[in-house]
């Protein structure tokens, strides 16, 4: 620290990552989390995180945020998330030895794991993501999760988890832990009422509350056809 900064208390600018390190970085990134997620089935596979890492990217433009941090949130968020690595803290660890040893200053690094650690829905009822580029790949995640998309992935997941599409006497729950968010008795079309229909309320950017507008009346006009057929109305 400065003679100056510490007499007027003031802390070192953080050291930020090269912008010419950066390009490279997330190359790396992309490898690494393709490597990761290769062969993954319950839709968080790598073509998810590479649809999460262009919203974020365009997102992040429209919303003047870091583009940089964000695209690398987005490209590693889901290798320390409990449904892929089983234990998050250890998933944690892993992607913060894995961004040291490729070059990713401190302060960013510090930054994507807050992203990454605080992000994930869990049954709602989180505290807002605290930086532009936290609520910027929160966004792009939740998108991924909604419309024509979200509805593929629903599925996917849910027979990955052996769940049914659809059980007219099991109904959506209404309060629950993260703990019954992960592992209660849910169905596909639960899943809209419990997570998939509030993320378009939930969205804390402008363009990404304009992008999830399309996406979620999608998903009602989707529910509609759906039970209309399953009655044979249709």
């Amino acid at each position: 620290m400065t003679e100056p900064e510490k007499q007027h208390g003031q802390k070192p600018a953080a050291i930020r990552t090269p912008a010419e390190a950066a390009e490279r970085i997330l190359a790396e990134a992309e490898r690494y989390a393709r490597e990761r997620l290769e062969g993954e089935t319950t839709g968080h596979d790598w073509w998810h995180i590479k649809r999460v890492a262009d919203s974020a990217r365009s997102l992040a433009e429209v919303e003047q945020a870091d583009g940089f941090v964000c695209v690398l949130a987005a490209l590693l968020h889901d290798l320390a998330d409990e449904k892929i690595c089983g234990d998050e803290a250890q998933g944690l660890a892993e992607i913060s030895r894995w961004m040291a040893e490729a070059g990713v200053a401190d302060a960013d690094r510090e930054h994507v794991l807050e992203i990454v650690s605080t992000m994930s829905f869990k049954g709602g009822g989180r505290p807002p993501m605290r930086t532009p580029e936290g609520r910027v790949v929160q966004d792009a995640d939740r998108l991924d999760a909604i419309g024509a998309m979200g509805i593929a992935r629903v599925f996917v997941y849910s027979g990955a988890k052996g769940r049914p599409a659809h059980d007219p006497e099991v109904k959506p729950r209404e309060q629950m832990t993260a703990e019954e968010y992960r592992s209660g008795k849910d169905t596909a079309v639960n899943h809209f009422y419990e997570k998939l229909l509030k993320l378009k309320d939930l969205m804390n950017t402008a363009e990404g509350r304009r992008r999830a507008e399309a996406r979620h009346a999608f998903m009602e006009e989707y529910l509609e056809r759906f039970y209309g057929e399953w009655e044979g109305r249709l």
